[in-house]
């Protein structure tokens, strides 16, 4: 999908599948764009990516015609507005509670380049830009996604208001800072979580806004909340696969040869 594509799909309720792919080799990007992904995941909030690593990064997936989100460090316009200029097709802004946060982040990625009092009046109302600016900005920043990390108990209380922002695209859960600000940390089974889960879900497509859970730790699981209403559906990440796989090959070894 293209950027746009994606976008429409997230607010038609339509689904889109993605997964966070943290390796660097220059091999990745290839074998990523061959997956049937629809954009890929690339964190920098958690992940130690330098700014020259992130725009080869970028760069490469977008010639590959595969978008590349990047998650932030942290909810700062110009952290987004430093990744856009890397390359990245989209920005997902970590641990967002209130709808004031994703406003600056729409200001960053719908918005770009308008800055100061411009972009305050732009935010308060669209109507203020002339025909031909807006037409420039739709045109340089309409295939750019914007994702909000919901992952606590406060985001949940905010989420109408959050959800309401023009520029919003999807919402996507944090499973493990969700599960502590719960606190039920790591319980994901729990019914409290599931509750929240399908809660989250259930507000954002009220609002036309896509919803997901960043989850890999089983497909049952992930299969149910896709089907309660998670469009947006990402799916664990390169080193979960490598991981996994890789343990399950080794222990059949172990057995096989013993």
């Amino acid at each position: 999908m293209t950027g746009r594509e994606v976008i429409q799909a997230l607010h038609d309720g339509r689904r889109v599948f993605a997964s966070a792919v943290v390796g660097v080799s220059p091999h990745w990007p290839e074998l990523a764009s061959k997956l049937g992904l629809d954009f890929v995941f690339v964190d920098t909030e958690h992940v130690p990516l330098d700014r020259q690593t992130l725009s080869y990064l970028c760069q490469t997936y977008q010639a590959l015609g595969l978008p590349p989100v990047v998650r932030i460090p942290c909810n700062d316009p110009f952290e987004a507005c430093k990744a856009l200029d890397a390359g990245a097709g989209g920005i997902i802004g970590p641990y967002v509670e209130t709808a004031d946060q994703v406003r600056a982040l729409v200001g960053a990625v719908k918005l770009r380049p308008l800055k100061g009092k411009r972009l305050a009046e732009a935010l308060r109302d669209r109507g203020t830009l002339e025909p031909e600016l807006a037409e420039y900005l739709e045109k340089r920043n309409g295939d750019k996604v914007l994702i909000a990390n919901i992952e606590s108990v406060p985001a949940i209380e905010n989420l109408h208001d959050i959800c309401s922002v023009p520029g919003l695209d999807a919402v996507l859960i944090g499973p493990h800072d969700l599960s502590c600000s719960l606190g039920i940390p790591e319980q994901y089974t729990h019914p409290r979580f599931d509750e929240a889960v399908r809660k989250i879900f259930r507000i954002a497509r009220e609002h036309g806004v896509g919803a997901g859970i960043h989850f890999w730790l089983g497909m049952d699981q992930e299969i149910a909340w896709a089907k309660a209403g998670g469009n947006l559906v990402m799916h664990g990440s390169d080193l979960a696969a490598f991981t996994r796989t890789l343990k399950a090959e080794i222990d059949q070894l172990r057995k096989a040869l013993a």
